[in-house]
Parts: C-alpha cells; structure tokens; sequence
C-alpha cells in the first residue's frame, strides 16, 4: 500500500470533498481538520504529499519550516481563493511547491501529483 496523501482543511465538507476525488483515482488520503494532526503524522513518515487550505488554517512561515524540518521530503500543495500572500513569501518560494486556486480544479490537481510520481 502507498502512503496516503494528508488534506488539511479547518472545514471538514470541504476536507471530505477534496479525499473522496483523490480516492476515486486510487490515491489513499488521510484528512485533518488541524495543523497538530498533520505534524504528528509528518514525524511517523506517515504521507508523502500534504494539501493545506491556507484560507482556513493558521499557517506562517515558521510552520512550514518546521514541518519540513520533520519530513524535508515531504511536497506541500497549497490551495487557497487569494493570489497573493506576503505573509507566506518565504514558506512559497522554500517549502510550497504549488498554490492551487480554489475552488480546485480536479485535473489539475492529480496531473501534479502524478508528476511527482504519485502514479
């Protein structure tokens, strides 16, 4: 079994929505809906690839450093409605590899997994 791809969204309908499209392309998922239950699963090499809502969740930068201090191989796809995020500049030019627009484009969303190998 592949290691299943955290999404991290403070809205749980929004968080279950975003899995069950993963899942219907055979992606496993696991959903949080707060940062702490990602950091936990990032420590036991729990997922390969995290998608957090940053319209939702109380990120800056120092977190991103963190988490990829934890797991540097970890790959970050951020979504959010905003296009720009100057709290954010270090954390999207280091640790974010992409920024989705919400609302999410399914398509584009599996071709970058797929692209970093995830099948």
């Amino acid at each position: 079994m592949h290691r299943p791809i955290a999404v991290v969204d403070a809205h749980e309908k929004n968080c279950l929505d975003l899995c069950s499209a993963l899942e219907r392309e055979s992606y496993p998922t696991c959903s949080f809906n707060a940062l702490t239950n990602l950091e936990a699963t990032i420590e036991e090499d729990g997922c390969w690839l995290a998608i957090l809502d940053l319209d939702s969740l109380p990120v800056d930068n120092f977190f991103f450093q963190k988490i990829k201090r934890k797991n540097p191989a970890l790959i970050i796809i951020a979504l959010s409605s905003r296009s720009y995020h100057p709290e954010l500049e270090e954390a999207m030019s280091t640790h974010i590899y992409a920024c989705l627009s919400k609302p999410v484009k399914e398509e584009e969303l599996i071709f970058l997994i797929r692209s970093w190998g995830g099948r």
